[in-house]
């Protein structure tokens, strides 16, 4: 009869596999279904797999507490709208980070682990559970407007967190010889509060590959925890999960013309602004010599168009505006218009974000491409519709060496031979820098809430099909 040791191997091989074959689907809109399916059925299995070892005791307990963790996962899943996704994420990061330092902290009191091996895997499972932790819950607030998006700075932060730097391996060096309770608890303290000092200071035009180093981080934790509790598995996913994260960024970073390193430096960026008074913005924007259109003009420019690329920004997210972009963008295929969506590697607030709400709209894939594969269409495009995006469409990046953005690609939107923009203002974005992009001579600016405008957009385009 074959042993449960060998079961539990050939079980979380399974997992693993089914693990990495999650991430390969994910790597795509049209196979991320598939992807998520695949990795829910890899959890299954390890968590189940898991559940009938000799050593797991008080099922009563973990059944409470899994039941506890299933009602408060299922509220999420249908209460957060797709635009609180980014800070979503953020807050469940944070959740591992913290599961990290208490499986150390609780390893460490139940004794085992006193060697020199074991307490460095403690006390690294300790200061990177809690950095991921509190740098979480910071990104998480900054992204839900709970904190300001701009970054928090002060005189001498630098010299600060190296010391804390500093600190935190004293204390590991302390609680390794000794494997005294207090410097571990000391470093819970300067573990946390390096967290929160690290990520309030990053401003919101980071944030997406903050993201992502923090999603990084997390995989790491889960691969301390690994060691420490001595699961195979936990060490392989974490690994996918710390490695895929790392990758990630550096690829978000890329896309932004950023260092991982300068981003970490935080600083950057002043955050979104607020439109202001409604009543006054579009004179403010006719005195700085912005061309002001409305729907009417806007919807005939689209009915004589062949070719329309939108792009979708996070303005779009924040109005909700993806279904009826679909209802847009069907009406002008009725009318033998071709509509494409150009996204930006960093569009939104996360990597994926813009993908994910077109994906909710149920706008198909082939429609949805990346930057590098649209960005040649543009000067053959009739009309590009640019739905709250900022940065990404800054033409300073492409011209202006002083410009904190300079060298960050951008979607050649101005090359088109019209370019629409739907904006509440013209204040900038995160990247708190104006966009001379809006006061170009083909581009034509309609003021309000994307929802609504492309609402009436479409109104109208139904209105003419009719008369």
């Amino acid at each position: 009869m074959t042993s449960l040791p060998a079961i539990t191997t050939v079980a979380y091989l399974v997992a693993s596999i089914l693990f990495i074959l999650a991430l390969k689907g994910l790597s795509s809109p049209a196979t991320a279904r598939k992807g998520n399916l695949l990795g829910i059925i890899g959890m299954f299995i390890a968590v189940g797999i898991t559940l009938v070892q000799p050593e797991v005791q008080a099922y009563g307990r973990i059944a409470l507490f899994a039941a506890i963790g299933g009602i408060v996962g299922g509220i999420v899943a249908k209460k957060v709208p797709m635009t609180a996704m980014p800070e979503t994420v953020g807050l469940f990061n944070s959740f591992v980070g913290l599961a990290a330092a208490l499986v150390s902290l609780g390893a460490f009191h139940k004794g085992g682990h006193t060697g020199t091996i074991g307490s460095i895997e403690i006390f690294l499972g300790v200061v990177i559970g809690m950095v991921t932790w509190t740098g979480s819950v910071i990104a998480f607030l900054k992204l839900n407007g709970r904190v300001s998006g701009a970054p928090i700075t002060w005189p001498g932060r630098h010299a600060l967190n190296m010391l804390m730097g500093i600190a935190a391996l004293a204390l590991g060096a302390w609680f390794v010889v000794t494997h005294e309770a207090m410097p571990l608890y000391l470093t819970v303290v300067v573990a946390g509060l390096f967290g929160i000092l690290w990520i309030i200071a990053i401003g919101g035009a980071d944030m997406p590959v903050v993201i992502s180093i923090l999603n990084s981080y997390s995989g790491w934790a889960s691969v301390a925890t690994g060691f420490i509790i001595g699961n195979d598995l936990l060490i392989i996913t974490g690994s996918l999960v710390g490695a895929s994260g790392f990758i990630l960024s550096i690829i978000m970073g890329r896309g932004m013309n950023r260092s991982i390193s300068s981003v970490l430096m935080g600083g950057f960026g002043e955050g979104d602004l607020e439109a202001g008074d409604a009543a006054n913005i579009q004179a403010q924007a006719a005195a700085r010599g912005v061309n002001i259109g409305d729907v009417e003009v806007a919807a005939e420019l689209m009915r004589g168009s062949r070719e329309i690329i939108i792009i979708p920004g996070y303005g779009l997210a924040v109005a909700q505006a993806q279904h009826p972009v679909r209802e847009l963008t069907e009406r002008l295929e009725a009318e033998g218009v071709r509509v494409r969506f150009a996204i930006h590697p960093v569009a939104g607030r996360m990597p994926g974000h813009m993908n994910v709400l077109l994906a909710e709209a149920n706008i198909p894939y082939d429609q949805v491409l990346e930057m590098d594969s649209i960005n040649s269409d543009f000067p053959e495009t009739d009309v590009t519709l640019v739905l709250g995006a900022n940065d990404i469409v800054n033409t300073d990046a492409l011209d202006l060496p002083s410009s904190p953005i300079y060298g960050m690609p951008i979607l050649d939107a101005y090359k088109s031979r019209t370019v629409m923009v739907v904006k509440r203002s013209l204040n900038p974005g995160f990247s708190g820098i104006d966009n001379p992009l809006f006061y170009r001579e083909n581009t034509m600016m309609v003021f309000g809430d994307a929802r609504e405008i492309v609402d009436a957009m479409v109104k109208e385009l139904k209105g003419a099909a009719v008369a």
